[in-house]
């Protein structure tokens, strides 16, 4: 007796067990999205900052970030993060060329670089999203909240950001002139 499979409707996941493997072996690609707000002269006034509760189940802010799957472009990888992250209307406006302000390094500890992440080497593109529509958080992330720049940079916000994010929502701040 043969049995007729259904195709994987996404072909580009790992298997938890293929994924803790490769996690071992391989730096994975990541894209990450600051998500802001700007004025009619483009210039950033809110930024995005998730709330989540972490696998261990602390609680920590953070920012949009996910992983780019197998035959995925960077273009499609940041708008289904955003999605799945921010909700089907926060309406992203992804950038004309995918040209990230920073590449982030994510080791697990006890290695050196300034982001850590606990599972994995890890390369992320980071780059900062103008989204224009309501935010409603979904998956694991609790809410979103908008700050000033001020507030975002301030060294209590960088204190809450896991895996050494404050550093690198910094650079976003910088990038686009906004960093106190």
């Amino acid at each position: 007796m043969s049995f007729v499979r259904t195709p994987d409707p996404n072909p580009g996941w790992l298997s938890d067990e293929e994924l803790a493997r490769i996690r071992q072996r391989l730096p994975l690609l990541y894209v990450e999205a600051v998500p802001v707000r700007v004025d009619g002269l483009g210039q950033v006034t809110q930024i995005g900052i998730l709330l989540r509760v972490n696998p261990s189940g602390e609680i920590s802010r953070t920012i949009v970030s996910g992983r780019v799957m197998y035959g995925e472009t960077l273009r499609d990888a940041l708008f289904r993060h955003l999605e799945k992250d921010l909700g089907p209307m926060a309406f992203p406006q992804l950038p004309a060329s995918p040209a990230p302000f920073s590449v982030a390094e994510y080791f697990p500890p006890p290695t050196f670089g300034q982001y850590r992440d606990e599972r994995q080497h890890a390369v992320a593109l980071a780059y900062v999203v103008p989204v224009t529509g309501t935010c409603d958080p979904r998956q694991d992330a609790l809410e979103i909240t908008w700050m000033t720049p001020e507030e975002a940079a301030s060294p209590e916000v960088s204190a809450e950001m896991e895996g050494g994010r404050g550093a690198l929502l910094r650079t976003a701040l910088a990038s686009v002139g906004r960093l106190p």
